[in-house]
């Protein structure tokens, strides 16, 4: 198809869409008010919807009162058996599809449900949108002269008693139409192998080949895959692979560890690089314009939102607000309720608002990844930020980390300990540590106050991790593969320690 046609189809799908994009960006509230009232219509006769008299609820305070937070563990007895087979527990249509999910540091596997409207309104919409929102910001694209790079999960699909559980990127490749294999690579075959280091290799194989005009993926594999394509094709640049390339749609982790190696590998200021948040749970946010570093939250998803400020996660003055609540500047938990069923759920993000009008955030990290021991408030949005910092002003390149607290005993103070993994190493470790301990203290007013005269921590200490420490890591844990993550901040030394004890053996990455 000639790409000025494409263009042009693109161009009307994309004034309609912004259509109904002004609902919700005129009317945030209304719309998704609207929304929680469909939603609840929709299930009042599930065994939930009966249980919390859904048909009675008018208004979001009956909603809030009546309708209790819950985590992923209470809902796994009804996904158990929804997953079985059973229909209309949470959600009145059939369930057949189930997003398995580790989370990024849980051992225990998560069973995520998927219906039809939620991969259908949600998922696949805002791929759509996503597209709509980038041609529309660079109107001279070639996108559709060439395929889309997609690196998504390594699972596959698997049946279990009439429904099917795999990665979500599983299932999404899965429905998609036919004709969307003809814009995308690698094949369906490829991108779902189990087997992700001999899937690594066959994705460059088959994609050198191809005229790639896009990536997407999660920051840090896609990364492992362009060095990858880089010593197989013996280039020093990405663009003497594909000369067309032109956009990254990332999401996933932080992208901020990893820019300057990525500017590295696809030299110059043409290139776009374009964010989203997603999950297992739902499509959440989109960045809606060029060289922004911030997403659009999308009201019209089929998704409910509200928010627990984190200076009241978990403690017994805990307050959720609704979106018509939040300010900017501050740091909230998401809960959602969707059109797959989740009632209220738990996601285990935080994000940051940085405007209202209209409502655009910045993930700041997990509820459970952030360090608290000693009242310093430290969140990956901060260690992210100083790191860049840090390794800029050093001369170093990093290719993952953790932190944990070193605990106070007796009369000594507590510290933070890092084990970080360099592509480059700083020429001094201990002139590093310096630095990075000075840059949190900047971005991170609470960390500053108790480093102040050492007066609750001490100087932060680090490792220096051997080369391939963190693959080997989530190898022998059985997690490599797109959707998992390196667990970044713990209030616990457990991960830190079993990094600490695997980095005195060689590795066995070759």
């Amino acid at each position: 198809m000639p790409i000025p046609l494409v263009n042009s189809i693109a161009s009307w799908f994309l004034k309609k869409r912004f259509h109904q994009m002004e609902l919700f960006l005129k009317y945030p509230n209304e719309v998704q008010f609207e929304l929680l009232q469909v939603l609840l219509h929709t299930a009042k006769h599930t065994e939930v919807g009966k249980q919390y008299d859904f048909g009675s609820i008018t208004n979001y305070r009956t909603f809030a009162e009546r309708v209790p937070i819950k985590s992923y563990e209470d809902y796994e007895s009804m996904i158990q058996r929804s997953r079985m087979g059973e229909n209309n527990i949470f959600w009145p249509t059939p369930i057949k599809w189930f997003a398995k999910s580790s989370g990024t540091t849980g051992a225990k596997s998560k069973f995520i449900p998927v219906s039809d409207e939620s991969l259908e309104d949600c998922h696949y919409a805002a791929g759509k949108d996503l597209l709509c929102m980038y041609l529309n910001n660079n109107e001279n694209s070639k996108l559709f002269t060439g395929k889309s790079l997609r690196l998504g999960g390594s699972k596959e699909l698997y049946k279990n008693k009439g429904t099917y559980y795999g990665d979500l990127s599983a299932i999404i490749i899965d429905n998609m139409p036919f004709w969307a294999e003809f814009s995308s690579t690698p094949s369906s075959e490829v991108s779902l192998m189990s087997n992700w280091e001999f899937k690594m290799q066959a994705i460059v194989n088959e994609t050198i080949q191809e005229n790639v005009t896009s990536l997407a993926g999660v920051p840090s594999w896609m990364l492992v895959l362009l060095n990858q394509v880089l010593e197989t094709t013996g280039h020093k640049s990405v663009f003497e692979v594909w000369e067309n390339l032109e956009v990254y749609f990332h999401g996933g982790v932080s992208f901020e560890p990893y820019v300057d190696q990525y500017n590295k590998i696809l030299p110059g200021n043409s290139f776009k690089y374009y964010e989203i948040y997603n999950a297992s749970e739902g499509f959440f946010a989109i960045q809606d314009h060029n060289d922004s570093s911030e997403l659009l939250l999308m009201l019209d998803y089929g998704i409910f939102y509200e928010f627990i400020p984190m200076e009241t996660y978990g403690s017994s003055a805990e307050k959720v607000i609704p979106l018509s609540e939040v300010e900017v500047g501050k740091n909230y938990a998401v809960i959602i309720t969707t059109n797959a069923g989740l009632w209220r759920y738990k996601i285990g993000d935080t994000v940051r608002f940085t405007s209202i009008h209209p409502y655009r955030i910045k993930v700041s990290g997990r509820t459970k990844h952030h360090i608290n021991v000693f009242g310093e408030e430290l969140i990956i949005e901060n260690t992210e930020e100083a790191l860049r910092k840090t390794a800029k002003i050093t001369g170093s390149e990093i290719v993952d980390y953790t932190v944990a607290p070193i605990f106070m005993r007796e009369k000594e103070k507590g510290a933070h300990e890092w084990i970080i993994e360099f592509k480059k190493s700083p020429e001094d470790l201990a002139h590093f540590a310096h630095i990075l301990d000075q840059k949190l203290q900047e971005v991170n007013s609470d960390y500053e106050a108790k480093r102040y005269n050492d007066i609750t921590l001490t100087m932060l200490r680090i490792r220096e991790a051997r080369p391939n420490l963190f693959y080997d890591w989530l190898k022998k844990n059985d997690k490599l593969g797109g959707q998992h993550k390196i667990p970044r901040l713990s209030n616990k030394r457990i991960y830190l320690e079993e990094l600490i004890e695997l980095n005195k053996v060689g590795s066995y990455s070759s």
